[in-house]
């Protein structure tokens, strides 16, 4: 089984597109209606879905710390800063979370891409 993943609003929309391309199970923060969400909300979100949270944002990687040092549950985030990867390693590396982990690897962790 694979993992489902919950992009942030500041994820590329070739990204997205990518991932879908090779039949990984994405939802955006914009077709879920949570554009606008705080990023605690956003977080709690992803969490309800059973979704890995994907984002390039420094802030909300903030929030995904601050939980772990409060022993607050969530079901997991990768981070990429913008400036370090590329769209296609960005992709790939997505596919291959998304394609050989299950849900429960995730609870409460965070991961950097890309992937060593």
């Amino acid at each position: 089984m694979s993992v489902k993943l919950y992009m942030d609003v500041h994820v590329r929309r070739a990204v997205t597109d990518g991932l879908r391309l090779r039949a990984v199970d994405v939802l955006t923060a914009q077709e879920d209606d949570a554009a606008e969400f705080e990023d605690d909300a956003l977080l709690d979100r992803a969490t309800e879905l059973d979704r890995i949270l994907f984002s390039q944002d420094d802030d909300l990687l903030r929030e995904a710390n601050k939980r772990q040092r409060t022993g607050e549950h969530f079901a997991g985030v990768i981070y990429a800063h913008p400036l370090n990867i590329t769209v296609g390693r960005c992709i790939d590396d997505l596919e291959l979370i998304a394609k050989a982990t299950e849900l429960n690897e995730w609870l409460s962790n965070v991961i950097y891409l890309p992937l060593s």
